[in-house]
């Protein structure tokens, strides 16, 4: 399952309880979700250790229009908009977390 999130995890408890109660798979994090995907966020430790059970993707273009593509943490995949396409086409199921 693709898992998308598109609000920051300090603005939302989105991605928080996506964590806490998915089994695995992928997740995507785009727009202000990418926030979560930075280096030296208070969040990233639980984004780290959910790294067995999830592969984390970025949106580049959404890092890169926050400034922060340069600070993404160590095994969060940046992907390009066509990579975005080939993650929901290739996962059977996508679930938006709002």
């Amino acid at each position: 399952m693709l898992h998308i999130v598109n609000k920051s995890p300090f603005e939302r408890n989105s991605l928080d309880t996506l964590l806490d109660t998915s089994p695995g798979g992928a997740i995507l994090l785009i727009e202000d979700g990418v926030y979560a995907a930075t280096k030296g966020n208070a969040f990233e430790p639980k984004l780290k250790a959910a790294m067995d059970k999830f592969k984390v993707y970025a949106l580049q273009g959404d890092l890169e229009a926050r400034g922060i593509a340069d600070r993404v943490t160590d095994g969060v995949a940046m992907v390009d908009y066509g990579g975005f396409v080939d993650l929901v086409a290739n996962n059977k199921t996508n679930q938006s977390w709002l």
